[in-house]
Order: C-alpha cells, then structure tokens, then sequence
C-alpha cells in the first residue's frame, strides 16, 4: 500500500490546474483533495477517481478496475485510472474535473439526507399527532 514520492508529483504535476489541489496519507495511502473535495486516491502507484452512474461506464468500457482496499472488497465509488489517460495531461484533468464534480454531488446529496423532516418545520409550528382512528362523520 505505499506510494513512492516520484509517482505522487508526477500525478499532482499530471493534474495542475485543476484546482487547488492537495494530498493527504491516509490508510497507506494517499487521499487527493481538489478544493477540500476528496475525488482520488492513490495506492500502490495507482491512480483512482471517483465515480458514480455519470462517469462509471467511462471507467468500465477501457476495462479499469474498481478499487479494492483490501482482498475481496471491492469499492465501486473509485475505479483505476489509465495509464493512457494519465500520461496526457489535459485529458487527466478532464477525467479529474467529473471525480471533483462527483465528490460536490455527493457532498450535497449527504447533506440533504442529513436532514431530517422534523427539522424542516417553522420554529414555533405544532405538529398535530394523528390518533389512528378515522374521524366520524355525523
């Protein structure tokens, strides 16, 4: 799970200009951050974006692997990137732009679940408790 110093600049050179980029150590490996987004990861010399239904098939029709943390468990949510995307900057960064998009998306969706109904009320509102039996009419 280790990641040479070499081939952590050579992705962060590979991606410069796609925002304000940074790495992190993480679990072995290295977290990538565009604008406090975290849309990568790097392990074992690997490069891995994340996806989602908008770029996966991206990923799945060249072939690429989904990442595995460890034997047997396969993460669908990052798939290797290849090696002819990233030795050709402008198309790294382009692939790079959907992960970043996809890490904002996913950032928005949790945060909009995190909510709960009982929240979304006015301040001050009653609300009136259902009794379970149907209302007479008469």
């Amino acid at each position: 799970m280790a990641v040479s110093a070499n081939y952590l600049s050579y992705v962060l050179d590979q991606l410069s200009g796609l925002g304000s980029l940074q790495s992190r150590r993480m679990f072995g490996g290295i977290g990538l951050y565009c604008d406090e987004r975290f849309f990568a990861l790097i392990d074992d010399d690997v490069l891995y974006f994340k996806v989602d239904d908008s770029n996966r098939a991206d990923y799945v029709s060249r072939g690429c692997e989904a990442f595995e943390p460890f034997e047997g468990a396969v993460s669908m949510n990052y798939y290797r990137v290849p090696e002819e995307v990233l030795e050709d900057s402008d198309e790294a960064r382009a692939w790079a732009r959907k992960s970043v998009a996809v890490a904002a998306n996913a950032k928005v969706t949790k945060k909009k679940s995190l909510v709960s109904p009982s929240s979304r009320r006015r301040p001050g509102s009653i609300r009136k408790k259902k009794s379970g039996f149907p209302r007479s009419r008469g």
